[in-house]
């Protein structure tokens, strides 16, 4: 599982866009981004004027992915393979994988609040995919799939009160609904269309391919 370690807003300035670390947060006022837009470093500024190399330009493309969806490198490279060898666009693949992993899907339903909040919810066992219990984040959630809660009355709560402070958007490719429990449904494979990061894949293809 990754984690971010350091200052996570930090790696919003350095990638000159929002990345949504930080959960509602990032909504507010509060967030560090917008009061402070320059990349990290005493030379942030002129760093920024500088023009990057094609090699540079690839490279942050694909860095950007691995922080917003909190994926390792090897984790990664693991992701790009199985879409190099599906039929169709790698690029398009490479996406449609990520979108599918299991944090993000809690993620894009609502039910946290960032992904990494999701991540803690799906670790500590409180996320059940199909009516078995998956504590795996990278699980790699398929069409036809039903995402619901542990009965715990204080998860369910707090999921619920995550929904009506975030106000999610639901993707067209998932479904939720709103009971006493909360569930979502995996309605089909995400389209480009559905990702959820202004991103160019094939830059990430063009590096990888490398």
């Amino acid at each position: 599982m990754a984690r971010i370690l350091g200052a996570v807003c930090r790696k919003c300035r350095r990638e000159g866009m929002k990345l949504f670390l930080k959960g509602s947060r990032c909504n507010t006022d509060r967030c560090a981004f917008q009061r402070r837009q320059t990349p990290p470093g005493m030379h942030g500024l002129q760093s920024r004027r500088n023009k990057m190399t094609d090699y540079g330009i690839h490279l942050r493309e694909k860095q950007k992915v691995k922080i917003f969806y909190g994926v390792l490198e090897k984790q990664f490279r693991k992701y790009f393979d199985m879409a190099d060898r599906a039929k169709g666009n790698t690029g398009t693949n490479l996406m449609s994988i990520l979108e599918c992993r299991l944090d993000n899907v809690i993620y894009r339903l609502g039910f946290g609040a960032s992904r990494a909040q999701s991540r803690q919810l799906i670790s500590h066992g409180h996320i059940l995919v199909n009516g078995h219990r998956v504590n795996i984040a990278s699980y790699l959630v398929r069409p036809g799939d039903a995402i619901s809660l542990k009965n715990k009355k204080k998860i369910i709560e707090m999921v619920k009160a995550t929904i009506q402070e975030t106000g999610t958007n639901i993707p067209e490719f998932l479904v939720r609904t709103e009971g006493d429990i909360p569930q979502g449904v995996m309605l089909r494979k995400p389209v480009p269309e559905d990702v959820s990061i202004i991103v160019q894949p094939q830059l990430i293809v063009e590096l990888c391919s490398k």
